[in-house]
């Protein structure tokens, strides 16, 4: 559990909060193996013994003070009663300590809550194809399949759906594939006329990936686009042939997750749906406004004040709330460029606790790697967050792919996690609330909650075996992690030791909220954040400044905090993002949804890397020069002639078109550039692109789009290296009007 502040010295008032012009806060990520510092939970069983404050119910730490018969709450200061069973557990005997009593960051197994029935514990994984597709996209999908194959468990269950206008399910048990369809009403509220489960049973649907593997390749490879196989030839199958074009997703999705109700807890406790999409629902219940593909660009679809469409139906946010209740999880994958309202859709994968990948077409696609690298991470389910502070400390607001609990306040409900997804909470002080010098510390304590599928080996799975699923168990876990903060009454502490990556973190999940509904207003805010914080800053340095200095003496560039150095480049890398684009033809609205739900659920790390690439140069294939700083045209006059950009779901290499023809193109494996190159793929959640261009032959300007300080606020190329420049020029006479 990895929890990052945005400032490490908490401000010991709100008075000084408000002069420093930072946002308070931190970002979680509950399921990291590790703490911020590389360091591991300690373990142990009987976490259900650890006693709980009477007020606040936050957890026994080692924060708490200890006594004989009691002990006090770190939080809320609420001394709390031990039964004599907790007193003989707590009496200090060394090596025989609790695990609570020996870190303050613990992962301790909940037996009273774990599953007894070895049929619930069997991963369950089902693929929905789109069939009103292309051959290049399902040949695409059964790549993307066979390499989920080789990443699942051999005990693992494992099911085939098809939908068009109408619905296939597949049984690759028996000799041979059977498949049976069921035919989706084009009226609206889309009911099927027979239920799934009575079509073909649970047991014949799902198959033991292990014993049935191959008969599951050989499924996949008979599925075929509608349209190669059903095409009108008379006039009377005029509107046959229309149905070949449709996406009955909705209805297929939502019979499928009724499906999937009647099994969840005797079957499995968490259900992994792939959905693949190749254009918009457009047929049945949950059918979308499919635009022209004149129309496929933010300026048309869209109001000049919005990033993003408004959601059109409210379909997919109830099929959402269907989806947690039958424990199924939905991995949306659209593969497309054309216009699928993203916007409407992806309310089903993130409140599932799912994802949503969106790839613009199947040549340069990643889609294998990204879900066999999806598969093969850890991921915890059924989970509950829960973040308590000292009572000094107000949650102004929390972000990320979760769902709020509706009875009670700042508890999150996560359908699924992985040790990536990150989640974000925003501070401010309680009413007339300070830390005083003799007061406690304060103290965040983060609890979680989790199921996690542990796998016991590979022993036979055959679908006769009655055994065959005891191979796994469900663990129900729960991971508390309790941190002491020092405060400060000086503003340099907090402007020292600022994080800019979390400070980024949470204005990127504030402006993403505000641009819902007003994108122009969103930027504004963000731009005047900015000029605000600097005239903060320079307030704060005014003893160093001369009595009569005027604008060009306001510090723009943070020069005395180093700290601070980061944050202007960030807000412009932030404003010129495609995200916050609006009218601009070459940016499509899916991909700004897209964009939305990856920013929203990275760590801090990799979130400033999405946002703003990290450049470096390297005098030779196998030695690195520097990080460079700057985003600009500056790079083409460089000593250096190859340059590696990391912009997270992008990595570029780029040769200066003066670089010697003796230097090998593309480099070689066993060199440094191209093993720093494979690094980063692997460390990544998603596969990034890999690119090679050489400047004297190759086409520049996929490298150029990543120089930032180039462009202008709209996101358009500038002659000459003016773009950033003239934003902090603007910024400082934007300053001056606050008279500092």
């Amino acid at each position: 559990m990895a929890v990052r502040p945005s400032l490490a010295y908490f401000p010991s008032d709100n008075a000084l909060l408000e002069s420093s012009g930072l946002p308070w806060g931190v970002a979680v990520t509950p399921f990291s193996s590790t703490d911020e510092r590389g360091s591991s939970p300690v373990t142990g069983d009987e976490g259900d013994l650890i006693p709980r404050c009477t007020s606040c119910f936050a957890y026994f730490s080692t924060l708490c003070s200890l006594h004989r018969w009691s002990w006090t709450c770190p939080i809320c200061s609420e001394d709390n009663d031990l039964s004599a069973d907790a007193a003989a557990r707590y009496a200090r005997d060394g090596s025989h300590d609790p695990p609570e009593l020996r870190s303050a960051f613990v992962d301790l197994l909940l037996p009273g809550e774990e599953g007894e029935a070895a049929a619930a514990t069997t991963p369950v994984y089902v693929a929905a194809i789109d069939l009103s597709s292309s051959e290049e996209f399902l040949e695409l999908v059964k790549s993307a399949l066979l390499a989920a194959l080789e990443a699942l468990s051999p005990g693992s269950l494992f099911g085939i759906l098809t939908f068009s206008s109408k619905i296939g399910l597949y049984d690759v048990q028996g000799p041979i594939t059977i498949v049976k369809n069921v035919f989706i009403p084009p009226d609206s509220d889309g009911t099927l006329h027979v239920d799934l489960k009575d079509v073909m049973p649970f047991c014949s649907f799902l198959a033991p990936v292990g014993t049935f593997k191959d008969r599951i390749a050989e499924a996949l490879e008979t599925i075929k686009p509608i349209a190669s196989w059903e095409r009108a030839t008379t006039a009377s199958q005029v509107q046959d042939h229309a149905l070949h074009h449709t996406r009955g997703f909705g209805v297929a999705i939502d019979a499928l997750v009724n499906y999937l109700s009647v099994e969840n807890g005797t079957t499995f406790e968490l259900a992994r749906i792939f959905a693949f999409l190749s254009g918009p629902p457009n047929y049945g219940a949950g059918q979308l406004d499919a635009r022209s593909n004149g129309d496929h660009n933010t300026g048309k679809v869209v109001d000049s004040n919005n990033t993003l469409l408004p959601e059109e139906t409210s379909f997919y946010k109830n099929l959402a709330a269907s989806a947690v209740q039958a424990g199924a999880c939905v991995d949306l994958f659209a593969i497309t460029n054309e216009y699928t309202d993203l916007t409407s859709l992806k309310v089903l994968s993130v409140e599932s606790g799912g994802s949503l990948f969106l790839y613009s077409n199947t040549d340069e696609s990643t889609l294998p790697q990204d879900i066999y690298k999806m598969l093969k991470r850890p991921y915890a389910f059924g989970c509950v967050l829960r973040l308590r502070t000292s009572p000094e400390i107000k949650i102004a607001d929390s972000y990320g792919h979760f769902f709020p609990d509706p009875q009670y306040m700042h508890v999150q409900h996560i359908n699924c996690c992985d040790s990536f997804a990150s989640y974000t909470y925003d501070f401010e002080f309680e009413k007339d609330s300070q830390f005083a010098r003799k007061s406690r510390p304060p103290i965040l304590q983060i609890a979680f909650k989790y199921t996690m599928i542990v796998h016991h080996g590979d022993t036979s799975d055959d679908a006769s075996n009655s055994g065959s699923r005891s191979k796994f168990s469900v663990q129900r876990r729960l991971r508390v992690r309790t941190i002491q903060y020092n405060t400060t009454a000086n503003i340099w502490d907090l402007y020292d030791f600022v994080d800019p990556d979390v400070v980024l973190t949470i204005l990127v999940h504030q402006v993403i909220l505000a641009s819902l509904s007003d994108v122009v207003e969103a930027r504004l805010w963000l731009h005047d954040w900015l000029a605000i914080f600097i005239a903060q800053y320079n307030k704060a340095y005014k003893n160093v400044r001369p009595a009569d200095s005027g604008v060009s003496d306001i510090d723009v560039d943070f020069s005395n905090c180093s700290q601070l150095q980061p944050l202007a480049q960030l807000v412009f890398a932030f404003l010129v993002s495609p995200l916050l684009q609006v009218q601009d033809e070459h940016i499509h609205p899916d991909y700004q949804t897209y964009l939305q739900c990856l920013f929203s659920a990275l760590e801090p790390a990799s979130l400033r890397q999405a946002i703003c690439p990290t450049l470096s140069s390297y005098s030779s294939l196998d030695t690195e020069a520097e990080v460079h700083q700057s985003l600009s045209r500056s790079v083409f006059t460089s000593e250096r002639p190859i340059f590696l950009l990391d912009a997270y779901t992008d990595l570029l290499v780029y040769y200066l078109p003066t670089a010697s023809p003796s230097i090998p193109f593309p480099p070689p494996r066993d060199c440094l550039l191209r093993s720093t190159v494979d690094r980063l793929k692997q460390e990544r959640t998603l596969t990034p692109r890999l690119a090679f261009i050489h400047g004297a032959r190759d086409d520049t300007t996929t490298f150029e789009k990543y120089l930032i300080e180039d462009r202008a606020l709209d996101g358009t190329l500038l002659v000459g290296s003016i773009g950033f420049r003239s934003f902090l020029e603007e910024v400082r006479s934007r300053v001056a009007e606050f008279g500092i």
